[in-house]
């Protein structure tokens, strides 16, 4: 049998790639969540968390949330949920697990597109390896970047298939995996365009400029161009309603000219250099160096023309530089989405147009520069084997950079200027450590940089709502509600803060705003604890039924409308409820007292009895059970067993009131009880 040495070779490529892309990024399996993103996208999503049903797949196919349009990236962040929970391990492994797919992938395409083994073999570990990666893949919120480029390099390969046998039913199915893609992400949008780069080089459908031919695969990519409109403008749509484009007015078009040039320039020079790596680079605005972006216009005009007179005997060029330009178009800031000029996610596939260049073209240049000269392959294994190791030292240390939400904020202050998103983005996550001053200052800090930053202002509001001061929480709320009436966040907190300072009414009026901007559980839940409070038991028990109907199986809340029921007389409505909560959380101190009362209150004595049993089999140093089964006790008349219930309260808690004052008035009345008694021995 002859045996295959390509095969081999691949097979063992495969497995290096594998190997080395796993040894370098399984410490993702340690981090955290990230506290921007990913709890929109997963840990405090609640949609994510339901099983997937019609109805989540339904939500996932309409959905706008999170400023995107991307319901595959929803389903597979809901798959997680059920197979991890909370585990943040398990959802950064599948991102690795992908990312490594799409390294196995892109190198089998290639090298089958191609029949350049080596070649084929550079680019995949250039593209596994390279430090501008490392958001994509240990950021759980970028799954729609992997999960993506998965179904970007499938086309890539059905396409081929097409290609190389062309029919009906295998152009349809180059198309269904194109569709999934851009359910995955809408940066699929210029696979029509990179089609015909493939078709150009190394399909070679295009032998020389025909435009019969070159009109003929135009058509050819027309179906995909209208699926690619469609995701457009559902992307589109899905972000301007949630703000993120940025007016016009806000930044005239000239200096989004400006900074797309020098982004296509930034991130050569990032490629080539990855050093001074950041989660978030703010943009310039109207302070972008006119000079630099002449100076990048320069430089990529030149790039071009260059390509344009070596395309002829060098065709790789031409697929590999109009790759890399035309596949950063949708997020090269022409139309301005969200604040940042760049983002190291961008360039997930987009580099790829490079990579190609780098492992075709130096080879060739070599072999022109040292033609005679016996070193010229140890030269070229040596580099290659030097840069991938210098890429995977840069990786694996980029990496830790994104373990905690912390630590990639304190990165990206480290190695950029005035940005305001790296020092509140890790607001949230200190405020959770209890670093209230820290959060305070960061937000301080964060408005310094950007006044008008509503977020910010809502974070410091926050924050100083947390060290109990409220009134100033309250002027930092109503000043992001100035800038913007219908800000959701802060319209919330407002009204949390003025409901702890008893001020209902006015809490209602803010809540039913930010209800008007997003329908969310916790608006509602909030909304009924005011309505509570101002005694309007009926309106608050239509809004946790609002809540229940996102979040079933959340016991609090189930608790919270037992509670709104026994305050409505409605003991028996309120048992039941009180029980539904039991059996999702059998342990929980709270709702058992709960029910203590409510069958107190219905006069269910015998039950009452049992259920004091049991909450004090859980927690027998708990005070407030004791005193109030000290309550029971005395309504049944069983004074002394009152009598001890109230001591063991007051021991537990020497400080606690009610105990006291129930010990003392059951004493009184037993002694008053005894000398009753003791004057009608007498008489």
């Amino acid at each position: 049998m002859t045996k295959n040495p390509d095969k081999n070779w691949s097979l063992l490529i495969c497995l290096i790639l594998t190997l080395a892309t796993f040894a370098v990024y399984f410490q993702v399996h340690n981090f955290k969540f990230m506290t921007f993103d990913d709890s929109d996208y997963v840990y405090k999503n609640p949609n994510i968390q339901n099983s997937i049903t019609f109805k989540s797949i339904q939500w996932a196919l309409t959905a706008r949330y999170a400023l995107n349009w991307h319901p595959l990236t929803w389903l597979s962040h809901m798959l997680d949920w059920q197979l991890y929970g909370s585990n943040p391990a398990g959802h950064h492994l599948t991102n690795l697990i992908f990312h490594i797919l799409n390294t196995l992938l892109l190198f089998l395409v290639l090298k089958r597109m191609t029949n350049a083994l080596w070649q084929s073999a550079f680019v995949a570990a250039l593209f596994a390896l390279h430090p501008l990666h490392v958001e994509s893949v240990a950021w759980v919120a970028e799954r729609k970047d992997v999960l993506s480029t998965f179904f970007w390099i499938l086309t890539m390969w059905a396409y081929l298939r097409y290609v190389k046998q062309p029919g009906v039913i295998r152009y349809l199915l180059t198309m269904l995996v194109f569709a999934l893609g851009l359910m995955a992400k809408s940066m699929l949008v210029t696979i029509p365009f990179v089609l015909l780069l493939l078709d150009y080089w190394p399909f070679d459908r295009i032998k020389r400029v025909d435009w019969k031919t070159i009109s003929q695969l135009i058509w050819e990519k027309i179906p995909f161009v209208i699926l690619s409109a469609a995701s457009a403008v559902l992307t589109f749509i899905a972000q301007q309603s949630g703000g993120a484009v940025v007016s016009f007015v806000g930044l005239p078009i000239k200096y989004r000219i400006y900074s797309a040039f020098i982004s296509y320039i930034e991130y050569i020079r990032i490629m080539i250099w990855p050093a001074g790596l950041a989660f978030f680079y703010p943009h310039p605005g109207l302070k972008v160096s006119i000079l630099y972006a002449l100076i990048s216009a320069v430089l990529l005009l030149a790039a071009t023309v260059l390509v344009l007179l070596f395309t002829k005997n060098h065709r790789y060029l031409f697929t590999g530089w109009f790759w890399y330009l035309g596949t950063l178009v949708p997020v090269i800031r022409f139309i301005q989405i969200g604040e940042q000029a760049m983002a190291d996610r961008y360039t997930y596939i987009t580099l790829t147009g490079l990579f190609i260049i780098i492992a075709w073209g130096l080879p060739q240049l070599l072999e022109k520069l040292l033609s005679a000269s016996p070193q010229r392959k140890f030269i070229l294994w040596t580099s290659s084997l030097i840069v991938l190791f210098a890429l995977t030292v840069c990786t694996y240390l980029q990496t830790q950079y994104w373990k905690d939400t912390i630590t990639v904020c304190q990165r990206a202050l480290a190695v950029t200027k005035d940005n305001c998103n790296a020092h509140f983005c890790m607001t949230k996550e200190l405020l959770e450590q209890g670093r209230i001053d820290e959060a305070i200052w960061h937000n301080s800090e964060a408005i310094r940089i950007k006044p008008n930053y509503i977020e910010a202002l809502n974070g410091l509001g926050a924050a100083l709502y947390e060290a109990g001061r409220v009134d100033e929480a309250v002027v930092y709320y109503k000043k992001a509600i100035e800038i913007d009436p219908h800000t959701f966040m802060a319209n919330v907190n407002l009204g949390v803060a003025l409901a702890s300072k008893g001020k209902f009414n006015e809490a209602i009026e803010h809540y039913e705003i930010a209800m008007r901007t997003m329908d969310t559980p916790s608006v509602h839940f909030n909304y009924a604890h005011a309505l509570v409070n101002l005694g309007r038991f009926q309106e608050a028990v239509a809004q946790y039924h609002k809540v229940l109907l996102t979040t079933p199986d959340d016991p609090n809340v189930i608790n919270e409308l037992g509670y709104v029921l026994a305050l409505s007389g409605k003991y028996d409505e309120a048992i039941t409820r009180y029980n539904e909560a039991l059996r999702i959380s059998p342990d929980n101190i709270n709702i058992h007292l709960n029910l203590g009362i409510a069958l107190t209150s219905s006069g269910k004595f015998e039950e009452v009895l049992k259920e004091y049993d049991k909450i004090l089999s859980i927690q027998p140093q708990n005070a407030v059970a004791h005193n109030d089964f000290g309550v029971v006790l005395y309504r049944l008349g069983k004074l002394d067993d009152a009598v001890a219930q109230f001591r063991q309260a007051v021991q537990i808690n020497p400080e606690y009131a009610d105990a006291k004052n129930n010990l003392s008035a059951v004493l009184a009345e037993k002694q008053k009880s005894s000398n009753n008694a003791a004057e009608s021995n007498k008489k």
